[in-house]
């Protein structure tokens, strides 16, 4: 759709005193600078697919079930937006739509279980960024009602074969519950796979002592409050006593102290988590801590307490000048060995978030089994999560969402050719590569020189 750069003019009048800086006029110009901005990623953005109302048969690929060994020449039939067969022995109906994928690998759609994507488009624009609610103690608040299906970082994600993604709350205390997500869609409410994933706390820093002393009063006390609340609740019930009132704090705070719900808590240095590892067990609720840096010191007693863990990011240097510079490279290889379960989370921005894959690749080149950093983005992500029912492997029943490519999934020069979302097969022109074709063709415009290669995709 092509539009007038006239739609989005904005037309300044001067005021009786021009020299004079005006906060209202600054403000109406951002705001007006923003809409068009908005309104052009809105138009650009990629339209969501349609259901395929045939079976679709992939056959003739390697197939990673991820939940079982790899199959070679398999076949995946799914319909209806579900997964009907996988194997090399897979009779496919006459009226299916067949997919020839030799030399190509299929594997289920990478989920990254923590990021703001969906809910920032451009961080350093306030306007376009809802990641943070005031106060402390905000566990009512759900992230899927403020993600944003035209994001032009959902579609970049897509292509990159990141299926499924979980926004997350973030800048409280108790921040709020985060939310599976499909990364293609017309609303929030269409995208959603499943809600109230768990509840996200975000641990206080060890470095300020009285700071980190009055954020673990409230931590307990909202426990407590909800432990009460439930009781009086529960008095209420009956016929005879006064019906208590509610509060949506309280309310979704209820599924954590009954187990029902994991806390994902947000930790840092070695001093953070063992004292939130502490914490839960005296809370006696669940719990998955999310981080990277220092949890392979902790790996043997994860691994007793059955503790899972989130790793937010691989790729990065040492946090500090006496640690190696690949402390944070071999974290996973080491949780593994320790028998530790574990995801990995990649980064949890929202423009590098495609690059999930590459941190499942550093890891499994510092050690991580390669079948053990593809379960990391895909299986054990959805164990973790609790979504392993519908996501995470190739399997009869569970979601067609997957991908197929021209290689090895973990492998960096990897082009994936297709993407299914539950059985729909998505848009592959995301923004990265309209804006690759717009300056190629300006390349073809101005030289004689043949273009350059695209094998970096």
């Amino acid at each position: 759709m092509n539009t007038s750069h006239q739609n989005n003019r904005v037309t300044l009048r001067p005021t009786l005193r021009p020299t004079r800086f005006s906060i209202t006029w600054f403000a109406a110009l951002m705001g007006a600078l923003f809409a068009a901005l908005i309104g052009n990623s809105i138009v650009s953005a990629d339209t969501p697919a349609t259901l395929d109302p045939q079976p679709v048969a992939i056959i003739n690929a390697t197939v990673h079930p991820v939940s079982d060994a790899v199959i070679e020449g398999g076949t995946v039939l799914f319909a209806s937006g579900k997964i009907v067969a996988v194997g090399s022995d897979v009779s496919i109906p006459g009226d299916a739509r067949v997919i020839d994928a030799s030399g190509q690998h299929v594997y289920p759609g990478f989920i990254h279980g923590q990021s703001i994507l969906g809910l920032s488009e451009i961080s350093r624009t306030t306007e376009s960024t809802d990641v943070q609610e005031l106060g402390e103690i905000n566990p009512m608040i759900r992230a899927q009602v403020a993600y944003h299906p035209a994001s032009e970082h959902l579609s970049v994600a897509a292509v990159h074969g990141i299926t499924t993604v979980v926004p997350t709350p973030s800048g409280s205390l108790i921040a709020g519950m985060p939310a599976a997500m499909m990364t293609d869609g017309w609303t929030w409410e269409e995208m959603t796979i499943r809600e109230k994933l768990g509840m996200v706390i975000e641990w206080p820093s060890t470095a300020n002592r009285e700071r980190m002393e009055r954020q673990l009063q409230q931590l307990d006390d909202a426990l407590d409050k909800t432990r009460r609340y439930q009781q009086a609740r529960a008095a209420g019930d009956k016929d005879d006593a006064e019906q208590h009132p509610m509060d949506l704090r309280w309310e979704a705070l209820l599924p954590v102290v009954r187990r029902e719900m994991p806390v994902f808590l947000s930790v840092g240095d070695l001093r953070q988590i063992q004292a939130a590892v502490a914490w839960a067990q005296r809370q006696q609720v669940r719990v998955v801590l999310v981080g990277n840096r220092h949890l392979d010191r902790v790996a043997e007693p994860l691994a007793e307490k059955q503790i899972p863990v989130m790793l937010t990011g691989v790729i990065g240097g040492p946090a500090h000048a006496w640690e190696g510079y690949d402390a944070g490279y071999t974290v996973a290889a080491r949780l593994h060995a320790a028998g530790v379960s574990f995801c990995i989370a990649g980064d949890t921005g929202a423009a590098n978030a495609y690059r999930l894959a590459h941190h499942a690749a550093a890891a499994v080149a510092f050690g991580l089994p390669a079948e053990q950093g593809l379960k990391a983005i895909t299986l054990d992500a959805a164990r973790i999560l609790g979504i392993d029912d519908v996501l995470g492997s190739l399997e009869p029943g569970k979601d067609a969402t997957l991908v197929i490519s021209d290689g090895h999934p973990l492998e960096i020069r990897t082009k994936n050719q297709q993407v299914f979302l539950r059985g729909r097969s998505i848009d592959m022109t995301d923004k990265h590569r309209r804006l690759y074709e717009r300056y190629l063709e300006k390349h073809r415009q101005h030289t004689a020189e043949p273009p350059p290669s695209d094998d970096h995709r």
